[in-house]
């Protein structure tokens, strides 16, 4: 056995680990982390598989953005977690009818993949055509050159769904003190600053309170 074929064996474990703790952990932010532990992994295999593009995408946008957004959800969110689990058993059989019929339905996948034709066993032994370039590369051109206009779409439809959301949730609180910067940046020093003529000498505190006592008495 190569050093990929253990690297690979060690990854699919630890995510096979990652991937069931996912479901069976009762808190849910220790289920979140094991999910973000479950994406490393994933990423980590798609790097062997020359999948440097999936691998990246499935980090920066599901480890880098979803999950964290999940998590700060759930820690904010006051869970109670006993009321969670009520009616567990209840809902437990079809679960697992729906969990038994993915299974069966990956199953049928992979062993169709798994069979190899005689046309594709007497390939195996050519040389691999295009070995040499870049799969992120080759993807790259193909998404800004003949899907560029649903590409452009597409991060149109994200930018309006992004502000859509910034402004549903943005609410001005009038309890809370902020400062307008265009006034800050048209500030004059005459406005922040008052000079007051005084007399150089001032008489004594005691002597003011003294004068002001005999005047209320008289």
């Amino acid at each position: 056995m190569d050093v990929k074929t253990g690297l690979f064996y060690l990854f699919a474990t630890v995510l096979l680990f990652a991937g069931f703790r996912v479901i069976t952990s009762r808190n849910p932010v220790y289920a979140a982390l094991y999910l973000v532990l479950a994406f490393f992994q994933a990423a980590a295999i798609w790097i062997l598989l020359k999948a440097e593009f999936l691998a990246i995408a499935l980090v920066l946008v599901y480890v880098g953005a979803v999950m964290v957004l999940f998590l700060f959800v759930v820690m904010m969110l006051d869970i109670n977690i006993d009321s969670m689990r009520q009616g567990f058993w209840k809902h437990f059989p079809f679960a697992a009818a729906v969990g038994a019929l993915i299974a069966l339905e990956m199953a049928a996948v992979l062993m169709g993949g798994f069979r190899v034709s005689e046309e594709s066993r007497n390939l195996a032994g050519a040389a691999p055509i295009g070995a040499q370039i870049s799969n992120t590369k080759e993807l790259g051109k193909l998404l800004y050159t003949e899907y560029l206009y649903p590409l452009e779409i597409a991060a149109v439809i994200l930018l309006v769904a992004i502000v859509a959301a910034i402004a549903l949730t943005l609410r001005q609180r009038k309890d809370s003190k902020h400062t307008n910067p265009s006034e800050q940046v048209r500030v004059r020093a005459r406005d922040r600053v008052e000079i007051i003529k005084m007399k150089v000498t001032q008489p004594a505190v005691e002597e003011v309170a003294a004068a002001a006592g005999v005047e209320k008495k008289a």
